[in-house]
């Protein structure tokens, strides 16, 4: 960091004080990386799947967050009812970095011939490294003369997921521990209690799949994530998928920013999709937008699914 004033944007970033809470990484393209925060949807598109995204934000922001997700998921079970699934985060912001590693496991039950109701649960563990060098810090006494290596936190989450041929909707909390960084004691501040505090992150997502004609659909789609101490944040896209093959579209984050989105399905198994986020906050002032990529690889075992993909 060059400048001081960065390193205050940062440690608000991080959530310094206790009334701050410590978010999770928010993605553009979450109704791709619906596993990420819902582990119910694991196995539930009847395919073994791996995805990969990478998201940098506020590009050209010092310190800005940068994040990889790795997503691996298959039925499993006689009667494919069950989901199994690997979820990987590593989300970078400022001297900040932290690694989740979770396992995802899904129960599915079938409520009528075309629709299911699934029940996941979400376990793993959290790493987090600070490097307070990378700081300049006008008084580097105190809190930061340590750096903090490898802490390690366990993580339990549920969700359900319910979906049809068109529609689906899900609820979850991917971390139920609220796990402190520090307590009142390592810092001499008596009136801050905690460093980073881990908060329960509440995910509420859905979306619809209309027929406009035999090569065009169209998939409005919503995410809700309630944090406690922290801004509801409500993102709303709208999705065309032309001839089975490309997916254009746009979403709108409330109060922070405005979103393009193209995907192709390459091949049968392959996927690639692309996002750019434009701010409408002040912040677009000082960063060149956010970016993200991903592709998707499925290994089809249902003939079916190649001749008729699913738009979620």
């Amino acid at each position: 960091m060059k400048h001081s004033y960065f390193t205050i944007i940062l440690l608000i970033l991080l959530g310094i004080f206790s009334a701050s809470a410590q978010q999770d990484p928010q993605y553009t393209q979450y109704m791709y990386n619906t596993q990420v925060v819902n582990p119910a949807y694991a196995g539930s598109r009847d395919v073994l799947s791996f995805g990969l995204l990478y998201r940098t934000q506020w590009v050209g922001f010092d310190g800005a967050p940068k994040t990889v997700t790795f997503t691996g998921d298959t039925p499993i079970g006689t009667l494919d009812n069950m989901g199994l699934g690997l979820s990987i985060v590593r989300d970078e912001i400022g001297p900040a970095i932290e690694s989740n590693i979770n396992i995802d496991y899904s129960y599915t039950i079938n409520t009528s011939d075309n629709a299911e109701l699934s029940f996941g649960m979400k376990a793993g563990i959290g790493l987090l490294d600070v490097d307070f060098t990378k700081l300049n810090i006008f008084d580097p006494g105190d809190v930061f003369e340590d750096n903090i290596d490898n802490k390690l936190q366990p993580q339990i989450g549920a969700g359900v997921y319910y979906n049809t041929e068109k529609f689906y909707a899900g609820l979850s909390v991917p971390n139920f521990l609220t796990t402190k960084h520090f307590d009142a004691s390592s810092i001499t501040n008596p009136n801050v209690e905690t460093l980073a505090a881990e908060r329960l992150h509440y995910f509420l997502i859905t979306g619809y799949v209309f027929d406009l004609n035999e090569n065009l659909k169209f998939k409005p789609a919503t995410l809700a994530k309630v944090v406690s101490g922290s801004p509801l944040q409500v993102d709303v896209s709208a999705n065309f998928l032309l001839y089975e093959k490309v997916t254009l579209g746009v979403s709108y984050r409330w109060s922070a920013s405005l979103s393009a989105l193209v995907g192709f399905q390459a091949t049968d198994q392959i996927f690639i999709g692309f996002a750019y986020d434009y701010q409408s906050t002040d912040i677009e002032d000082y960063s060149d937008g956010s970016y993200e990529f991903m592709i998707r690889f499925d290994i089809f075992h249902k003939p079916i699914r190649v001749i008729s993909p699913r738009f979620f």
